[in-house]
């Protein structure tokens, strides 16, 4: 409007994996499903933030040492990567703190169907074959990664977790929030 337009009209032009995001089934599974058919109710409903602050990765082992609700179908992971949201300019970190392979098989196992992490992606980079991301996708668990949780305490919430409708596409934007049931 400044340059004489009669409104303000912004762009952005960015990849499906920036910044908070999911990443549907079909991000490594050649058949999956995309993004518009996720299942609204995984996205939506309550969610178990789980604190993990001293583990260099989260595993199996990891997850038997924390008391998760029996039911808890939508799992947050709060880690140290938190503290690297604090820095918006920092190189992509190799050492952030991920899932490995045995935690996923464990989560899938359990019955979970959404995970999420506060980093951008949920898996060690280079893992080769890629098995945190073929186990919970190839079971249809919905992942969420870049989560700012800097300010989320460990507990019970409602959330609400919706990607833009981009039809098939293995991933997209979202926005997600948490509240407290009173």
């Amino acid at each position: 409007m400044s340059k004489g337009s009669r409104n303000n009209n912004s762009r952005i032009e960015a990849g499906v994996h920036h910044g908070t995001h999911i990443d549907a089934p079909l991000h490594f599974i050649a058949d999956g499903k995309s993004i518009e058919s996720l299942p609204l109710e995984v996205l939506v409903g309550r969610v178990t933030v789980v604190a993990l602050p001293d583990v260099d990765m989260i595993t199996a082992s990891a997850l038997d040492s924390v008391s998760l609700p029996s039911d808890s179908e939508r799992i947050l992971f709060k880690t140290s990567n938190s503290d690297l949201w604090d820095d918006l300019g920092h190189e992509y970190r190799l050492d952030c703190v991920t899932v490995a392979p045995d935690a996923a098989r464990r989560l899938v196992d359990r019955g979970v169907r959404l995970v999420g992490v506060d980093y951008l992606s949920i898996e060690e980079y280079d893992l080769e074959g890629n098995a945190t991301h073929k186990t919970l996708l190839g079971a249809g668990v919905v992942i969420v990664e870049g989560l700012d949780l800097r300010n989320v305490d460990a507990g019970t919430y409602e959330m609400a977790c919706l990607p833009i409708k981009i039809t098939g596409s293995d991933g997209a934007p979202a926005r997600v929030v948490l509240w407290r049931d009173n």
